[in-house]
């Protein structure tokens, strides 16, 4: 039987996934060209080729822009001209859904993560990236960023209180009204809620880096290695609370912890928001970011651990994180119309 709505999970096939390549010098300084060079590693893990290759396309906002991207990968994407703000597509682009079994895309309103970084540009992504996969537009009236949900794909999505309460994005809309805001939009019954996200993170608890489905019910998060992890107090009460949720038919969450990157170093001496949750999957593989740390390959043998039928890949994302995200946050995935 047909759901009205859904969204699959992300393990699920995709047809396209969709990224913008970073060559805005003014915002990514120094970073710009070792930036580049770690997209570059991770658009070619991602796509892959032979029978299992999986559909790139990458935004390029410029003449120079694309030729290098295309110069970077040269057949492994497929490169368009396309203005946008920064790379962040899956927060500038849309959620796609199936609504009985057609495919739509959702545009929520986006305001630069709640002011802080507002781009001329970022909000035509979603309708570039819609027109490019062909399907129909619904803007929304909530703001919220493709980033701060997390499907399980049989009706539950995983977000923060810290992010989508915000009084800078949906200010004087209770819990209860953004609920029924993603039940109707999303297609979702269960709405989970985690209280907040990492530490220094721009985005204010993007789910995306902190907890991730695996399985409906089987849930990834993080667990600190040192002592000296800035993150470590957010990451227990994030395991807590993941323990205390359970599946609508009463099952408690099972729940896996993988290690955090630790401290990692941001602008000024503070600790960035580094994740290795920030992955992305297509087909028989998973890419997860490292950032030239110990705990990088702890982290992905235990995960490669959880998930025995996919391989587990490592790409480094240092200079990416100074931007602000890792792979999820700069990808934004067409799901297959079966």
């Amino acid at each position: 039987m047909i759901q009205p709505v859904s969204i699959p999970h992300e393990f699920a096939r995709q047809d396209q996934i969709f990224t913008c390549w970073p060559a805005d010098a003014a915002l990514w300084e120094d970073n710009l060209i070792p930036a580049q060079d770690e997209f570059s590693q991770f658009i070619s893990l991602l796509a892959g080729d032979g029978e299992l290759a999986q559909p790139v396309t990458i935004l390029a906002a410029t003449e120079q822009a694309e030729k290098s991207a295309t110069a970077a990968l040269g057949d492994r994407a497929r490169v368009v001209r396309s203005a946008y703000g920064d790379v962040w597509a899956r927060d500038t682009g849309p959620v796609f859904r199936f609504r009985d079994g057609e495919r739509e895309a959702i545009q929520f309103r986006f305001n630069g993560w709640g002011g802080k970084y507002e781009l001329a540009g970022d909000d035509e992504v979603g309708g570039v990236i819609a027109d490019l996969a062909d399907i129909p537009l619904r803007k929304v009236d909530l703001t919220c960023e493709g980033g701060a949900l997390e499907f399980d794909g049989v009706g539950g999505v995983l977000t923060t209180r810290q992010c989508l309460l915000s009084p800078f994005r949906n200010p004087g809309r209770s819990e209860s009204v953004v609920e029924d805001l993603l039940r109707e939009t999303l297609g979702v019954e269960n709405v989970y809620w985690i209280e907040r996200g990492l530490h220094f993170d721009h985005t204010d608890g993007h789910i995306d880096n902190i907890a991730r489905f695996i399985a409906p019910g089987v849930v990834v998060c993080q667990t600190a290695l040192n002592s000296d992890d800035p993150q470590a107090d957010v990451l227990t009460e994030i395991a807590e609370q993941l323990r205390a949720m359970k599946m609508p038919d009463g099952t408690p969450f099972k729940v896996i912890e993988i290690a955090s990157p630790g401290r990692v170093e941001g602008a000024g001496g503070n600790p960035a928001p580094a994740s290795h949750m920030n992955w992305v999957a297509a087909y028989d593989r998973l890419i997860m970011p490292i950032y030239d740390e110990n705990s990088g390959e702890i982290a992905a043998r235990a995960l490669q651990d959880a998930l025995p039928d996919k391989k587990v890949l490592t790409s480094p994302a240092r200079a990416i994180l100074t931007g602000g995200g890792a792979f999820h946050c700069v990808t934004c995935n067409l799901p297959h119309r079966s």
